[in-house]
């Protein structure tokens, strides 16, 4: 018999303390002082990035109306508000530990704190808990909000967890942190290889936006053919299939060199209406809900269908790998052509007129040899990371099923 079944289940409030940050006001806001906490300061990676901090508050007025809402080094400190849906269809929320170099610290509006019962409750095993289907499943259905998901205390009071004894949360949470720290260490590995990729471009050509060596530049429209995607009519369910996957701005957004798999495809009828590129092609997001998803690029690695927020450069002119990484290093040449407003856009006509650094083309095929080289050694890593990937949801799965 599973252990879970002599595992109480208790409401997440009697199990630990928690607190949301009070709303503060924009014109309370101070340029120094006490540094504030919002939900873009919580990282996916699990970490706290307060670097960029430009909200503060006057050290008086947290003393006078704020000081409860202080946090200490060791609290579990969550984002309530700007969350997503994961391809499960249940929403993960991001959370981390504060650490004594955070502090002082204050909790805003949307982040809320977390603390364990003394003698009941670990709050290392409460922080894979909120990221395993029990908490995430009870969450998705209390949430409220439509543009942008949130939840308050009222509603976590309303969640219930499996709590099993303290030793045994602990040695789940010591297990669960071990596979976690393995996954951090690659996530590392990886942020690292893409650091050295831009290195490299930029140790041999420069800025491509301020071009200071001077390099010879060409508009984007002498360089190859761009063709804007399109959208099939959606009035023919016969359009869309499996003969072509069809790319959204999403398989572009992401860390990897070449495109994701698209989770919508076109048939041979919708590939006939549809706009389609060969391997080697550069697809760019030049319509998006927000400004900086503005020039995202990615390099095609088979034939593919995209839609109309993308523009595609088909190079006949210089190495792909090296005009690829260019967008990637120079991503705000593309931003700068960009309307203005909050959802930027870059016409086909706007964009043919970008001018990209080009240099000698042995010089740009030296730069390739090396970076594919990099790209070798992370395709390496992103395997050992799905792998490690894998072993940890398995073991959160078992962990809090009672079986690990």
């Amino acid at each position: 018999m599973s252990a879970l079944a002599n595992w109480p289940k208790v409401p997440l409030a009697e199990a630990y303390w928690f607190q949301e940050g009070s709303g503060v006001r924009n014109w309370q806001f101070t340029t120094s002082g006490i540094k504030l906490l919002n939900v873009a300061k919580i990282e996916k990676t699990g970490t706290l990035n307060l670097s960029k901090t430009d909200r503060h508050l006057d050290e008086a007025e947290v003393a006078k109306r704020y000081s409860h809402f202080l946090v200490n080094a060791g609290d579990l400190v969550i984002a309530s508000s700007g969350i997503s849906f994961d391809d499960d269809g249940l929403l993960r929320t991001r959370g981390a530990f504060v650490e004594e170099s955070d502090l002082p610290l204050c909790l805003n509006t949307s982040t809320i704190r977390f603390k364990a019962v003394n003698g009941i409750s670990d709050l290392r095993y409460l922080r894979f808990w909120l990221d395993a289907p029990e908490f995430r499943s009870q969450i998705t259905k209390l949430v409220t909000g439509t543009a942008q998901q949130n939840f308050g205390p009222s509603h976590l009071k309303a969640t219930k967890i499996r709590l099993p004894p303290l030793p045994e949360q602990r040695r789940i949470a010591e297990i669960l942190d071990k596979a976690d720290t393995l996954r951090a260490k690659r996530c590392a590995a990886l942020a690292q290889l893409d650091t050295l990729t831009q290195s490299i471009f930029l140790d041999m050509f420069g800025d491509p936006a301020t071009n200071p060596r001077g390099w010879p530049q060409k508009a984007i429209g002498e360089i190859g053919s761009v063709i804007t995607g399109n959208t099939p009519p959606r009035a023919n369910p016969g359009h869309y299939g499996s003969a072509i996957e069809w790319i959204k701005s999403d398989n572009i957004n992401t860390p990897h060199y070449y495109l994701t798999r698209a989770g919508e495809g076109l048939s041979e009828s919708g590939k006939s209406v549809a706009r389609t590129v060969p391997a080697g092609s550069i697809l760019v997001t030049c319509i998006a809900g927000s400004p900086d998803c503005i020039g995202n690029a990615a390099m095609t690695d088979r034939e593919v269908a995209f839609n109309q927020q993308i523009n595609a450069l088909v190079p006949h002119n210089g190495d792909s790998h090296f005009l690829y990484n260019q967008f990637l290093v120079g991503k705000r040449l593309v931003q700068q052509a960009s309307t203005a407003g909050m959802k930027g856009i870059v016409s086909k006509g706007r964009f043919e007129r970008i001018k990209l650094v080009i240099p000698p083309i042995k010089l740009q095929c030296d730069f390739t040899q090396r970076v594919l080289t990099v790209e070798r050694l992370a395709a390496m890593h992103r395997a050992s990371l799905a792998q490690l990937d894998a072993l940890f949801a398995s073991l959160q799965h078992r962990a809090f099923r009672g079986e690990l």
